[in-house]
Order: C-alpha cells, then sequence, then structure tokens
C-alpha cells in the first residue's frame, strides 16, 4: 500500500477546505488550532495502470500550513511532519511520500534525528521525498512546452529559481547533461551553495532573480517559498515560458500577458480516472487524472513493488535515477502536463 503526505497552502485555504469538507467549527479557526490539530487519514485511494495492475493508498493530511515557518512556529511545523509519518507507518503503508513542503522541513530541520515519536520507531525506508520523479517530469515539460512555442533550446537562455535545491540541481544537471541550452542561469538564496553547484556543472552563471528574468526564454521555479513573488510581465521576453513547480506556488500572480506561457510544473496526468477525492482540494483542472509527480512516485514504487526511499537527502537525484523512475512513469500510465494555459493578469 502506498501513502501520500500532504498539506493545504494557507491558512486560508485549511478553513475553505474544512468548511468543504462538512467540518464548519474548524472553518473559524486560527493558527494556533492547527498547530495543534493531529494528523488524518482520508479515503481509500484506487490507482489502476495501463498494465491493468491495481494499488491502493492512503492521503495522510498532516496539517502543516506554511504559515507556521512564517510565524516561527518551528516545533510546530516539525512535529506535524514526524507524526504525519509515525500515522502512516501505523497504519502499515509500505511506501509514502513527502509532498510539498513536508520533505523541505524534514531536510531543513534534519527531522532524521528523530528516531521515535511516541511509540514508534520510524523506518525511512518506508518513506520517499518524491523529488527524483518531479525534476524528471519538469525537465519534460522544458522540453516538450519549449517545442510547442517554437523555443530553440540551443538559443535559449534557462533560468532555475531554487538552483540549489533537491528539485533545483537535479533539473540544473538534467539541463546540462541531456540538452545543448545556449545558458543556464543558477538563481539562489545561498552564494556558497550556488558556486558548489557551479563547479558541480563545469558551467552556468549564478545571478539574482532581478537580473536573470529579463534575460531567460524559459524561467524554471522550484524555490521553497512560504508565499510567492511577484513578477512585472513588462520585463519579461517574448516569448517566455514560466514553468512554476513550487507548491504553494512561487508565483503570486495570474498571467494573462501576450507573449507570457504559465505551465503548472511538476504535475502529471494518468492516463486513466483515479479513485479519490484528494486532488479536489488542491484545484486540479482534472482533480481524476491530474497529480502532483511526487506523490505519483510512490504510486510507481508500489506498481514496482521498490518499497524503498528512492528520492532521499539533499542533492542526490542522479540522471540514473531519473531515467528509471521516468521509464515506470512511462509504463504505468503517466504523462508531463503540457497544458499552457493562463488566468487573468492580477494587478
Amino acid at each position: 500500500m502506498f501513502g501520500l503526505i500532504g498539506h493545504l497552502t494557507s491558512l486560508q485555504h485549511a478553513q475553505a477546505v474544512a468548511r468543504d469538507l462538512g467540518y464548519p467549527e474548524y472553518a473559524t479557526r486560527g493558527l494556533d488550532f492547527w498547530c495543534s490539530a493531529p494528523p488524518q487519514i482520508f479515503d481509500p485511494i484506487q490507482v489502476t495502470s495501463i498494465t491493468g495492475q491495481q494499488i491502493e493508498g492512503r492521503y495522510v493530511e498532516s496539517c502543516f500550513l506554511p504559515e507556521m515557518l512564517a510565524a516561527k512556529r518551528i516545533k510546530a511545523a516539525t512535529r506535524k511532519i514526524v507524526n504525519a509519518m509515525a500515522h502512516a507507518q501505523k497504519h502499515g503503508i509500505d511506501i509514502t511520500a513527502l509532498g510539498g513542503f513536508s520533505s523541505i522541513v524534514f531536510e531543513n530541520f534534519h527531522l532524521s534525528q528523530i528516531q521515535r515519536v511516541r511509540n514508534v520507531t520510524l523506518e525511512f525506508e518506508r518513506f520517499t521525498t518524491g523529488n527524483t520523479h518531479t525534476a524528471y517530469v519538469i525537465c519534460q515539460q522544458v522540453v516538450a512546452a519549449a517545442e510547442t512555442l517554437s523555443i530553440n533550446l540551443s538559443d535559449a537562455t534557462v533560468a532555475v529559481c531554487g538552483a540549489t535545491g533537491d528539485i533545483g540541481s537535479a533539473v540544473c544537471r538534467w539541463l546540462s547533461a541531456r540538452t545543448n541550452i545556449k545558458e543556464l542561469l543558477l538563481i539562489a538564496r545561498n552564494r556558497e551553495r550556488l558556486c558548489l553547484l557551479q563547479a558541480e556543472l563545469g558551467g552556468g552563471v549564478p545571478m539574482t532573480l532581478d537580473h536573470a528574468l529579463p534575460k531567460a526564454d524559459i524561467v524554471v521555479w522550484v524555490a521553497s517559498m512560504t508565499k510567492g513573488v511577484g513578477v512585472d510581465p513588462a520585463r519579461l521576453k517574448r516569448p517566455c515560458l514560466m514553468i512554476d513547480g513550487g507548491y504553494p506556488k512561487n508565483l503570486d500572480q495570474h498571467f494573462n500577458y501576450d507573449g507570457v506561457h504559465i505551465l503548472k510544473g511538476g504535475i502529471v496526468e494518468h492516463s486513466l480516472d483515479i479513485d479519490w477525492r484528494i486532488m479536489n482540494i488542491v484545484n486540479m483542472d482534472v482533480p481524476n487524472r491530474q497529480i502532483f509527480a511526487c506523490f505519483a512516485e510512490s504510486m510507481l514504487l508500489e506498481f514496482e513493488q521498490w518499497h524503498t526511499n528512492f528520492s532521499w537527502g539533499r542533492n542526490q537525484i542522479s540522471l540514473e535515477k531519473m531515467d528509471l523512475i521516468g521509464q515506470s512513469s512511462r509504463r504505468h500510465g503517466f504523462r508531463p502536463l503540457l497544458d499552457l494555459n493562463a488566468a487573468p493578469l492580477v494587478a
């Protein structure tokens, strides 16, 4: 059985979902309440591969909210993640994906040092970040969407915002090794890590976001942000492809601007309907088919019976592992989302 540990994007989002799910008493509660709320397991999930194989899983709502980090509720945030992991393990889930900020909190606050949660000894081989599959999917989106927009990669400048993160560094490795892009711009907060990544790649140009955006034909957004950043569309090249792989989204604006194309990054579509309710609450366009690639990784590991932490640790994603999970993804009927849609611009 596979598991998915997730969270909602904000306190406002959590309150709205609680109201929609029939818990009006939760819909008016503030951050203090959510800091103390225990993890919850949702209804069974049924997934069928195009091979005919069927698997079952569970969604574990961690009740973590990004505002916990912004409000410096670090102990509450870390407790949310390890409690959700222990909850999944207690319910016999063989392989569980840490979605969204779950894996970021786990890595950044060294939660691997926590071996025991109450009466549960955590078995970390039961968990995966899902970042290898997410990185693979984003790379496929870059190539396919660039072709759709007639952006020639050999003439293109690609900027990766969040370049030193686990997903960002994997995307940079893949772009450097598997494409002939003209220039790769590396954007991250930590200068030392940027220099180390540049040395590893044997190229790439560290740059601030403000300087990179006017130069980039393609921008991959995979930074860990508790809330999005504003971007002035007038400063962007035309055409410009923006692939937003953040959760919550890195961009805090919706674009409907001539020549600027937005693609929801790190999302896959399944060939068959998935029997679940979860994706309705995160506003997927086709909730019975579309899913975060990190979540899909745990499904793939269950299909393949690879009950291991396939994606684990910072900057450990290899091209070989991306190829392997990509083969599995295609074999079981997943494909990268390639719907270049745009919502009205928020002024």
